[in-house]
């Protein structure tokens, strides 16, 4: 089914990975699982070109979030493993017209990583903006640099499309990225089925 309202983000879960919406009250354990994970996330965080500016309120950082996903161009998911918060997935740029896309970002504690969460998480996006949203193509650029996250889009059996030099300002410089892509006819049956299949012959 092809949803025509704007993709405000559904809750989506697969065993014991949930992917839900951002709400304001997310704010304690965010900071802290941010603060607990700073060394392991702070070479992949995006940051202004325009130098040092003072962090933004969480509630306010949850509603801009929020008022992007009500205009139908972002996709804000807070990432739960065994009930408890581990990471986030947000769908940026959505795009429609004729080019019906959205490029994925993501990140995950490091106690959880290696779990096989956030392959699930990006399986559950891709199929929900694919299936539901009617969306044909999903993008995720990557530093070269980053091999826990290239090893997650290796597993899904996204395509690589090459090198984006100086494509985004990544801890505080503009920084070369590689470019995965998916189509949804790539995957007729679904990333996550093809998924729980790889799982399987692992």
């Amino acid at each position: 089914m092809i949803q025509d309202q704007p993709p405000w983000p559904a809750t989506l879960v697969d065993g014991q990975v949930k992917l839900r919406p951002i709400r304001r009250r997310d704010a304690a354990a965010y900071h802290r699982l941010r603060a607990q994970n700073y060394d392991w996330l702070s070479p992949w965080d995006a940051t202004s070109p325009l130098g040092a500016v003072p962090p933004t309120p969480f509630r306010r950082f949850a509603a801009a979030h929020l008022r992007l996903a009500r205009e139908g161009r972002q996709l804000p998911w807070m990432i739960e493993w065994q009930g408890q918060l581990v990471g986030q997935l947000t769908g940026n740029s959505v795009e429609r017209g004729s080019l019906q896309q959205v490029s994925f970002g993501y990140w995950v504690a490091q106690s959880a990583a290696g779990h096989g969460i956030v392959p699930t998480a990006v399986a559950l996006a891709f199929d929900h903006c694919t299936r539901v949203l009617g969306l044909h193509r999903v993008e995720i650029a990557i530093r070269p640099e980053n091999h826990n996250s290239i090893r997650v889009v290796e597993k899904l059996g996204f395509r690589s499309e090459g090198l984006r030099l100086a494509g985004i300002h990544v801890a505080g410089a503009w920084r070369d990225h590689l470019i995965y892509a998916l189509n949804n006819e790539d995957v007729p049956g679904g990333l996550l089925e093809r998924w729980h299949k790889t799982l399987e012959l692992s």
